[in-house]
């Protein structure tokens, strides 16, 4: 019982960094209706400003402050000046671009860092915590707390600010908005600045686990994007809900089913894409569609 729950809670701290880079895709998809494939290299990149930050003796908390205005900053002039000129192409033409975004990103990471893998200074204590004979590691904690209170906020200022407000008309309702003097193009931008931030948080987050080098998010934009089809490609409280609930699947189905293991987790994401997209297209909370014909 208590490898079980032990099981489960490892599960959770995996599922919060998906989490957090799902958050990040559906912050771009209720914008553009896009996927953006790369965000896991921009959250990467960002945390290689982070770790160099620190190494030039910034203390760690400050040095994560700026990477997270740096990473806003980025988003936002990434959209000004890469999205915007194709912002009304037809949708594979943005993928495309997002998919020359990855490369861009993953090549100057390369090129400026190196391919060696570098350790990565957690924020949280590294002494476990025992309760009820099962093991918990601040970093788990920390990692699931961060991840709840970025939802947390990201739900206050769409629901509660007026900016918030304008970026979910906008992004729903664009022409209107504009009618009524709203500056969408702006909103858009906000909303890659918001992603960005988001991503770059994930990023933190998840360096000092698998160590930082230009590859280590590949894998988890594949999570992450499970975790939004999973919970609903429109839905932000839906991408956190699928993150824990696949990152404990996944975290069960390697230590218990011996013909996953370890290997096969990343064929079993995709399997539960397929899965979703076959029985339940919206994800657990989204909305189907309905058409008129």
């Amino acid at each position: 019982m208590h490898d079980l729950a032990q099981q489960i809670v490892n599960g959770l701290a995996t599922g919060s960094i998906f989490a957090s880079v799902a958050l990040a895709l559906v912050l771009i998809y209720r914008a553009m209706g896009i996927i953006n494939f790369a965000q896991g290299e921009m959250a990467m990149f960002t945390t290689y400003i982070a770790w160099q930050l620190v190494t030039l003796g910034f203390p760690i908390w400050a040095a994560f402050a700026i990477t997270i205005v740096v990473a806003f900053v980025g988003g936002v002039a990434l959209e000004r000046i890469v999205i915007r000129p194709v912002e009304r192409a037809p949708e594979l033409t943005l993928v495309i671009v997002t998919l020359g975004l990855f490369i861009t990103f993953n090549g100057l990471a390369g090129w400026f860092w190196g391919y060696i893998v570098k350790p990565f200074p957690t924020p949280f204590p590294t002494s476990p915590i025992q309760i009820g004979g099962v093991g918990f590691s601040a970093q788990d904690i920390g990692i699931i707390v961060v991840s709840l209170v970025t939802l947390g906020l990201i739900t206050l200022f769409f629901q509660k600010t007026k900016l918030g407000l304008a970026m979910k008309a906008a992004a729903l309702y664009p022409e209107q908005s504009r009618v009524l003097g709203i500056r969408v193009g702006w909103m858009l931008a906000l909303g890659w600045g918001l992603a960005a931030v988001v991503g770059a948080v994930a990023g933190i987050m998840i360096a000092p686990v698998v160590f930082l080098d230009p590859n280590m998010m590949q894998s988890v934009i594949v999570y992450a994007f499970a975790s939004a089809v999973l919970g609903g490609i429109e839905s932000p409280i839906g991408a956190v809900v699928g993150g824990l609930i696949l990152g404990v699947v996944l975290n069960l189905l390697g230590t218990y089913v011996d013909a996953i293991g370890n290997e096969l987790r990343l064929a079993a994401a995709l399997a539960i894409i397929v899965v979703v997209l076959m029985v339940r297209p919206s994800g657990l909370f989204g909305r189907a569609k309905v058409q008129r014909v």
